[in-house]
């Protein structure tokens, strides 16, 4: 079984409350007493996992960035699901999936996986030669939703678009300059919301195998979002709209 290191307050926290089982190992900075500390190790000792108190400095060997906040842990990697056909076959609900075409910086992808996990998406995916994988970085800005949400890797992400259609999901895409508004798009149905990186935006043939483009109407001087900004508020409309298709009160 391969490990990784996990570290931060938010990613270890979240480990240790959804699969205790998975950690190998916690260590923890000696110097630290305060009451997040005290808080954490309460919650390993409920979870029946032991803390290693160790110096600084070798949190900062382990951490590249050394943003580890006292806190890293060795744990399992959890079993996820290693397609987009498993995923949709058992999604419970309406699957509601996030493609990424072109993400590559760690934080984004971190702080997507993040607004992912909040929206209650079943998976988010990108093509394996454009996007980043789920680095330290990446699991610690994500605070635990690197491990909640599946994040898989397509070899061809138009390909991966076109099987999604011939299940019945539809594909919407984000476009600056498309003509339609998200917030006119339904997304009660079974979809796939599709965001290119800045800049770029979508390629050519991601764009093609769209069923519809949209964008996020701009009141400002600025004509585009942070691509996690961005899809944030994609992910939002689609609960706003399926949680009043639900009976929840309107927003």
């Amino acid at each position: 079984m391969s490990l990784k290191l996990l570290y931060g307050f938010h990613a270890v926290a979240t480990r240790l409350r959804a699969a205790p089982q998975s950690v190998r190992e916690l260590l923890i900075d000696a110097s630290r007493h305060d009451a997040r500390m005290r808080q954490l190790l309460v919650r390993a000792e409920q979870a029946g996992v032991a803390a290693q108190s160790v110096d600084s400095a070798r949190l900062d060997a382990l951490v590249a960035d050394r943003r580890h906040q006292g806190v890293v842990a060795r744990v399992e990697a959890l079993a996820q699901p290693t397609t987009l056909d498993a995923v949709l076959d058992n999604a419970p609900g309406t699957p509601l999936l996030l493609g990424l075409d072109g993400v590559t910086d760690p934080h984004n992808l971190g702080a997507i996986l993040r607004s992912a996990d909040a929206a209650g998406v079943h998976a988010v995916f990108a093509p394996k030669d454009r996007a980043v994988g789920l680095t330290p970085v990446v699991a610690k800005v994500a605070s635990g939703a690197a491990d909640t949400v599946p994040y898989l890797m397509v070899t061809n992400m138009a390909r991966a678009l076109a099987g999604l259609r011939e299940r019945g999901v539809q594909v919407v895409g984000a476009a600056g300059e498309a003509d339609a508004s998200l917030y006119a798009c339904d997304l009660r149905e079974p979809t796939a919301l599709v965001l290119g990186a800045e800049g770029s935006g979508l390629r050519r043939l991601v764009r093609e195998n769209c069923d519809r483009l949209v964008r996020i109407p701009m009141l400002g001087s600025v004509d585009s979002l942070n691509v996690s900004v961005a899809a944030g508020v994609f992910l939002f409309e689609a609960v706003r709209q399926r949680g009043a298709d639900a009976g929840a009160p309107p927003a």
